[in-house]
């Protein structure tokens, strides 16, 4: 998220097109890096948490030698305008982001390529032998993640005006947390695109409200930790 951002403004700032910038920053670089995570769990066989756990240090490490450790800013005043924008009352960023939501409710719902990514998440022996491509399926899910996050850091450089090198850090709890209390199964092959939205409103909704309380930030990362372990122990609970 932070390096497709930062990628995003340096683009800019060198004179490329605002929006081709966002292209290449958010689409191509998220989705590149998205494929390094995919061949490396491909290749090594490694668990994919563990494999983004590492490459996520890398990605930020990266981040942060472009950019010196720096906020980069300065860039085109029609890119931030267009993402602070509004259509009848709701923001642009919420309109890209249910346009996404959409497409990826229609891969998972409606294509051959979902039903083999929901029966890779069930159980990978079985997905195999029945005539699944397994590892060219992991390394699309990867691309479509880095995707995901590549437009999200796109969406936080223009919010906020300058592209930081520590955007997004802590988010993967929250993205968690949002996508298991949306229902999807933290042991695979169960959870809808619109669940995990829902998930998420839920998720901004405790924050806002602990915003709005003046309970610190600490406290509020211990209520997230609580409610991820409260909702697998949940879901392991029912799928037994």
């Amino acid at each position: 998220m932070a390096l497709s951002g930062m990628v995003t403004a340096k683009l800019m700032l060198a004179g490329i097109d605002p929006f081709l910038a966002a292209l290449i920053g958010g689409v191509l670089v998220g989705g590149a890096l998205g494929a390094i995570n995919g061949c490396l769990v491909n290749w090594t066989g490694l668990h994919p948490f563990i494999i983004t756990l590492g490459t996520n240090a890398i990605f930020r490490g990266i981040t942060l030698v472009i950019s010196d450790a720096n906020s980069v800013y300065g860039f085109s005043f029609d890119f931030v305008n267009f993402f602070a924008a509004s259509v009848i009352g709701i923001p642009v960023p919420v309109i890209f982001s249910l346009i996404v939501a959409l497409i990826l409710w229609f891969l998972t719902t409606r294509m051959r390529l979902g039903r083999n990514i929901y029966a890779l998440g069930g159980n990978k022996n079985s997905a195999f032998y029945s005539g699944i491509d397994v590892k060219f399926h992991i390394l699309v899910v990867f691309i479509i993640s880095g995707v995901c996050a590549g437009l999200a850091g796109v969406v936080s450089t223009a919010r906020l005006g300058a592209a930081e090198p520590l955007a997004g850090m802590g988010f993967e709890t929250y993205a968690i947390a949002s996508a298991i209390i949306g229902g999807t199964s933290f042991f695979g092959g169960k959870g809808r695109i619109f669940s995990v939205v829902i998930g998420g409103l839920i998720i901004g909704t405790i924050n806002n409200g602990l915003n709005i309380l003046q309970v610190q930030t600490y406290y509020q990362l211990v209520v997230m930790g609580g409610l991820i372990i409260a909702a697998v122990a949940l879901d392991r609970l029912i799928s037994k």
